[in-house]
């Protein structure tokens, strides 16, 4: 009987005795297949379309030429892998298949994954080659020269392999120096990450610590395959070697091995041993080189003195008798000091004469006083002369100012009278009851002349004046009904009376309520 439970029902013939399925014990039972008969299994495959997700898992696809199948790394197996999965790596993966019931999907649980063949990492090292040489980290002008005798030399290398050690008996065969060690792995998971933080240590040292600052770093390892060799081609080694303020030397591996951080250093050494030598000089050789120089240095002063010294010699054959020189320079002085004393004696005479001349043609001092006061005497009446005519002319100038200033003073007055006049007139013109009879008033007067305020006391047949406006005149008598008027009523104008001067015309009172009555 076969250990399928549904293999029976599956060889049945008749479709009638076949059992009925659901979807989901179908899909259990496809799976439990699936991965019994593929629980461990090795594929060959191109990454594509890698993702990785916040949670730390990997979802990716392996393809040929042929097929594509769905691959999941989870985090734990993810977290203990040292390859970085890019899409385009040909890369063994190892693991088992299952399959996604709820999507009738299989994939490749991977768990664990490695570079398929020396040609996938070269490929992989000439992409991330590319990417850094584009940024610049292996440009010449980075690099930085090497000291010619360091004080402190920091190595970054394993404490217990060879490589340490052939350095070491390097530098003291050569010329000893001060090395601080920095220990890490050079191979496997986490090398990488030690190396770059070995740069990085050295190059935060400030010396104020007790630990002195290196002057040279060294970073080394012995040969080996590429694959052992993969952690100093890691980005993270390549830009420590390249921020590194201390200049560099990598000795990674064999003359023929060559390494991305090989790029990124100041020098590449061939071998560790190598490193050791371009560190530090041979200090037999600088002592050998500092006696020859020594003696080059003695050789040359001497040849040096001996040329001045018969420089001397043919300069003193040339130079007179010393003896000789003073006697003909005495000779000399004696000879300019009796010139001097002629000169001098003939100086004086000169001069005194010149005095005499000059002393000839001064006048006498009185009448130097005299032509003095004379001419005093003429430049002040010269003086009084001008200050009367200047004082003259400012006369007539103030006569003439005073003039014009009281004529404008009169002209101004008279202007200011003139318009104060003209609003007392246009003042007195407002105050008239004439502009009061021009609204439609009407005043009443009686025979007298005076103004009629109230009907009370009028008399039957007395005459009254009606005065209107525009000059016109009514007269009327008064009746017991009423007022009357005496004729037709027709309108007289009364002939305007000169307006008299403002100046001599009496002011006239405009009448009040009191004295007329207004219609």
């Amino acid at each position: 009987m076969s250990d399928n439970p549904f293999a029976d029902a599956f060889d049945t013939p008749g479709q009638h005795n076949q059992p009925i399925l659901s979807v989901s014990e179908l899909s259990g039972a496809l799976k439990r297949t699936v991965e019994d008969a593929f629980s461990l299994v090795r594929v060959r495959g191109e990454i594509s379309g890698f993702k990785r997700a916040t949670s730390g898992h990997w979802y990716l696809g392996l393809k040929d030429e042929n097929a594509v199948m769905d691959a999941v790394c989870w985090k734990g197996a993810a977290a203990k892998m040292d390859l970085r999965p890019q899409d385009g790596m040909e890369v063994i993966c190892k693991g088992r298949l299952t399959t996604f019931p709820g999507r009738s999907k299989y994939q490749l649980v991977i768990e664990s994954m490695e570079l398929a063949g020396e040609g996938a990492l070269l490929k992989l090292l000439e992409d991330l080659k590319r990417k850094l040489a584009a940024e610049g980290l292996f440009a010449p002008e980075r690099k930085k020269p090497i000291p010619f005798l360091p004080k402190v030399i920091g190595i970054v290398t394993s404490p217990t392999g060879a490589v340490i050690r052939d350095i070491m008996h390097r530098l003291n065969d050569r010329f000893p120096r001060h090395v601080l060690l920095w220990p890490c792995l050079v191979q496997g998971k986490g090398a990488a990450e030690q190396v770059a933080q070995g740069i990085r240590a050295f190059n935060s040292i400030d010396g104020t610590q007790g630990v002195p600052r290196p002057d040279l770093l060294i970073v080394a390892r012995g040969g080996g395959a590429l694959e052992d060799l993969w952690s100093f081609n890691e980005e993270i080694v390549v830009r420590a070697a390249a921020e590194s303020d201390i200049p560099l030397i990598s000795a990674v591996g064999h003359e023929t091995d060559t390494t991305l951080i090989d790029y990124a250093s100041d020098r590449r050494a061939p071998t560790p041993t190598a490193a050791a030598e371009m560190a530090v000089p041979v200090r037999m050789e600088l002592l050998a080189q500092v006696m020859d120089d020594g003696t080059r240095l003695v050789s040359a002063m001497n040849r040096l003195m001996d040329e001045r010294n018969l420089r001397v010699k043919s300069a003193a054959r040339a130079i007179p008798n010393p003896q000789r020189m003073v006697e003909d320079m005495t000779l000399r002085l004696d000879d300019r000091v009796e010139r001097l004393d002629n000169s001098v004696q003939n100086l004086l005479q000169r001069q005194g004469m010149r005095v005499e001349q000059l002393a000839s043609k001064i006048p006498a001092p009185g009448q130097q006083i005299q032509n003095a006061q004379e001419r005093l005497l003429g430049r002040t009446q010269s003086l009084m002369s001008a200050y009367q005519s200047l004082l003259q002319r400012k006369h007539s100038q103030y006569d003439r100012t005073s003039a014009l200033v009281r004529r404008k003073a009169v002209d101004d007055s008279i202007q200011r009278s003139t318009q104060k006049l003209s609003s007392l007139s246009a003042l007195l013109e407002s105050y008239s009851y004439k502009s009061v009879l021009d609204r439609g008033f009407a005043l009443v007067t009686d025979n007298e002349g005076s103004a009629v305020t109230s009907p009370t006391g009028l008399n039957i047949g007395q005459e009254l004046s009606i005065q209107f406006g525009g000059d016109n005149k009514l007269d009327v008598l008064v009746n017991g009904e009423g007022v009357a008027p005496t004729a037709t009523p027709t309108p007289q104008r009364v002939a305007p009376k000169p307006k008299p001067k403002p100046k001599a015309a009496p002011r006239k009172k405009s009448p009040s309520p009191e004295q007329g009555s207004l219609f």
